[in-house]
């Protein structure tokens, strides 16, 4: 299995509107693939302008809010490609199409780094944080899976937001756990509480 790197993509349309969406960059040697499923605004902003911007989130309220429908995130020209990026990341990379396979259903966007940048002190990882990230992931996908089985990732990754959760992570995993229960029907009795801070 290649390595997959979580980011948030940017591309911008040709109307020069941003789009952005959390992408897993696919690595095949030195380069990144993003392969998008139709129908996708990333698809279409490619295929006019045929660059993108990918940040590691340093706030995972972005990677949160993204798939729950908060898109609306500071960001900062790129330095060589046309475009912006992800104001608040820990690093980005610029990168330009160079090879695009079309596919009725997935294609697939082989993409070359053209620049990247550092820009925070990762100070070290969180377990909420990444439950969250996985929460986030969980929740594109409830059309394809059991309920039950939904319900009980959420109850795993609740754990670690329960432990060890931030600010940033509690408000993170409430836009998400949402986002599930909206999907499930899930009243008051089925949510998992999260403490505040103590």
């Amino acid at each position: 299995m290649p390595l997959i790197l979580e980011t948030i993509v940017t591309t911008q349309g040709p109307d020069g509107a941003l789009h952005l969406v959390p992408f897993g960059l696919i690595q095949e040697g030195e380069d990144y693939v993003v392969a998008p499923f139709r129908p996708s605004p990333t698809i279409l902003n490619l295929e006019h302008s045929p660059y993108l911007a990918a940040a590691a989130p340093a706030d995972i309220r972005v990677i949160a809010g993204c798939v729950t429908g908060r898109r609306d995130w500071p960001t900062l020209p790129c330095t060589r490609i046309p475009g912006r990026r992800l104001a608040d990341a820990y690093g980005h990379r610029e990168l330009e199409v160079v090879e695009t396979r079309d596919d009725p259903v997935r294609p697939r966007f082989r993409c070359r780094v053209v620049h990247e940048e550092a820009h925070r002190v990762v100070a070290g990882d969180n377990r909420a944080r990444a439950a969250v990230l996985e929460a986030a992931i969980l929740s594109t996908r409830l059309h394809m899976l059991a309920p039950e089985k939904v319900a009980a990732e959420m109850r795993y990754l609740h754990i670690a937001v329960a432990k060890t959760a931030g600010a940033a992570e509690r408000e993170a995993w409430s836009w998400v756990e949402d986002k599930v229960a909206a999907a499930l029907g899930w009243g008051e009795a089925e949510r998992l509480p999260v403490p505040d801070d103590p």
